[in-house]
């Protein structure tokens, strides 16, 4: 492996060596779209050939542990979504890094370089508040679309029925045209006319008025009694007897 795959691995002191080894075993087990952060290396006060570590990726954390003189390693490996919190405690030989899983019992590596336990713990932790903005994101985004109303089509209104308006009935208005068109000879006969006539004592006979008298005599009256049941109007009345007399 060329070395600048992992320079950037070794800028805090880790032992290039053991670097290159544990990145060759990760390099192996990571998952499309996963890319390793951060190696941290154990360093104890005794000379250790094969020491613990603390490899972080983009997705999971992975803590290395070389038994049996380097030929076996054993690994803890956690998703963020299993890490509840991370610590690391300085100590006067380096750091103790802990590692607190949802379930299960605490994962401790000592020794580690208190420069590298500080870029462990900064690492760690900007993932998990990072999972835990997703989480709190994705929850208020379900709540919205829950909460979010059900749009129901408009109904249209119905149209409303006019009643049909009733008028009143109008007062009937006497005909006075049909009275007035009315000849005036049904009228033209005379009380005298249809009296009994009796025997006068005087010899001395009156002389009887002309029928042309009688008849507008009759119209006369005929025309006042119009004016007094208000058949016709002042005007009417007036306009017809000045007809009448003049005819005379």
């Amino acid at each position: 492996m060329e070395n600048y795959q992992i320079d950037k691995y070794v800028q805090d002191g880790q032992d290039p060596k053991v670097v290159e080894k544990i990145h060759g075993k990760i390099l192996d087990m990571l998952t499309p779209g996963e890319s390793i952060n951060y190696i941290a290396l154990q360093k104890k006060p005794a000379v250790t050939l094969l020491p613990d570590s603390i490899t972080v990726s983009n997705k999971r954390i992975f803590l290395c542990e070389f038994t049996k003189l380097g030929l076996a390693t054993n690994f803890e490996i956690f998703s963020w979504q299993d890490i509840k919190d991370i610590a690391f405690k300085e100590e006067i030989f380096g750091s103790k890094v802990t590692v607190i899983p949802f379930t299960g019992e605490n994962l401790t590596v000592d020794y580690i370089p208190k420069t590298q336990a500080r870029k462990l713990y900064q690492l760690i932790k900007a993932a998990l508040d990072n999972l835990q903005n997703q989480k709190t994101e994705s929850k208020e985004n379900k709540i919205v679309i829950e909460n979010k109303p059900v749009y129901t089509p408009p109904v249209a209104p119905e149209p409303v029925r006019e009643e049909p308006k009733v008028e009143a009935p109008k007062p009937v208005e006497p005909d006075v045209q049909k009275e007035e068109a009315r000849p005036f000879s049904s009228f033209s006969q005379s009380p005298a006319s249809t009296a009994p006539s009796f025997p006068s004592n005087n010899p001395v006979q009156e002389d009887k008025p002309s029928d042309e008298e009688d008849e507008m005599t009759a119209k006369l009256k005929k025309l006042k009694s119009l004016y007094d049941k208000q058949l016709i109007t002042q005007a009417e009345y007036e306009t017809k007897k000045a007809e009448i007399l003049s005819k005379l």
